[in-house]
């Protein structure tokens, strides 16, 4: 326990997101990539049949970018972003970590609690993972808990609305 007047550390999440998280946003990514190079086909037929001109290099340059820029983010990126993001729930507050080249340390104090949502799309559904939303107040927003295990994220929202409706300040 700390002292008073010691100085408190932010300690990083206990828990991670699913290990499905990794696939789902692969899977998101690559849904994108098929949508950039949709764009990129077009873009080289209508370079190929304009007549040359200076303007022919851009639409070769933006063809190679719609190509390479989706890579990233079905290689390497999820695996990154598996290891930074990080939530739990405690008696007092939800904490999620999130970010990669800026990380985000976002941490909610439960008295401040207006709703407990969870969301599940299609493709969410299909890897078995759910979101939860808590939404306060504040201007700041929603935290999001993004790619819990479906039961998970369902038991965090239970938890989260037993602790909140158990806590007598009002949140507005």
């Amino acid at each position: 326990m700390n002292a008073p007047d010691a100085p408190r550390r932010l300690r990083e999440p206990a828990h991670q997101v699913s290990e499905r998280a990794p696939a789902y946003w692969r899977m998101t990514s690559a849904i994108g990539a098929v949508f950039w190079l949709a764009f990129a086909i077009g873009a080289a037929v209508t370079a190929v049949l304009t007549p040359s001109g200076w303007w022919t290099w851009l639409i070769w340059l933006a063809v190679a970018l719609m190509v390479l820029a989706p890579i990233p983010g079905v290689t390497f990126v999820p695996s990154v972003r598996f290891r930074i993001h990080r939530w739990e729930v405690t008696e007092i507050a939800v904490h999620v970590r999130h970010g990669w080249l800026t990380v985000v340390d976002e941490i909610v104090p439960l008295s401040r609690v207006q709703t407990v949502d969870s969301t599940q799309g299609p493709l969410m559904r299909h890897f078995g993972l759910r979101t939860v939303k808590v939404s306060t107040a504040s201007s700041a927003g929603i935290v999001e808990i993004s790619c819990l295990d479906d039961a998970l994220a369902l038991e965090v929202v239970a938890k989260l609305v037993a602790i909140t409706a158990a806590t007598p300040e009002d949140a507005t």
